[in-house]
């Protein structure tokens, strides 16, 4: 589990079949690596991986074929793009953003980015119509793993506001119109839909009744 907020970038390289080595950027090296261990998960671009090797400039960590299918991971090993990094949630540690699992739900493009006085409000097209169940206005959406306020949508694209911070400390200033990035929508309305799909026709339900089942 991670909170989306991401704590530095890194680069990949290919270190063998299936396995890639993640060079953590000198500037948050200690944040990433002084307390990593073996089997600790790690959330690359929002893609939940598994520590297999602690290494000299970062670690290295196996990767399944569906994995790079379904993400970016494999166009920015090939492109020598950043990827944000984000250790794991530690039990009694602040969450800042949202719960990210990292399981990427699909694959977004970058339609526009536009410089306001006070942030970046940026456009995001959705490559698989099965997501868009999940975008709200001012719910929290997950684009490579950091966590991000949705301000308007529809079934196809939604837009959010990126302060100057995030924007220049993630790879987000990296993307250009076109851009594909990795998408996962909040947990929280996940379980909602799939209590939906239990509950008998007919059954009102209302915030108090999701929180007295447990999905609130």
């Amino acid at each position: 589990m991670f909170t989306g907020l991401i704590q530095t970038l890194g680069t990949l390289k290919p270190l063998g079949e299936h396995q890639l080595q993640i060079l953590v950027d000198p500037s948050g090296r200690s944040v990433i690596c002084d307390d990593l261990a073996l089997g600790d998960s790690v959330a690359v671009d929002g893609v939940c991986l598994t520590v297999e090797q602690i290494l000299p400039q970062g670690f290295s960590v196996d990767v399944s074929p569906e994995t790079l299918k379904r993400t970016t991971l494999e166009h920015q090993l090939r492109h020598q793009i950043p990827v944000n990094l984000e250790t794991s949630l530690r039990v009694g540690s602040k969450l800042g953003g949202h719960f990210v699992t990292g399981h990427v739900d699909g694959i977004g493009y970058l339609q526009a980015s536009i410089q306001t006085a006070t942030s970046w409000e940026m456009t995001f097209s959705v490559a698989e119509p099965s997501l868009s169940r999940y975008l709200v206005s001012k719910g929290s959406i997950a684009v490579n793993g950091i966590s991000l306020t949705v301000a308007q949508c529809d079934r196809q694209h939604f837009t959010v506001a990126v302060i100057p911070h995030t924007y220049r400390e993630t790879n987000l200033h990296h993307l250009e119109p076109g851009s594909k990035v990795n998408l996962e929508g909040d947990i929280l309305g996940k379980y909602v839909e799939r209590f939906l799909e239990f509950t008998p026709p007919g059954t009102p339900v209302s915030a108090s009744f999701l929180v007295e089942h447990g999905y609130l």
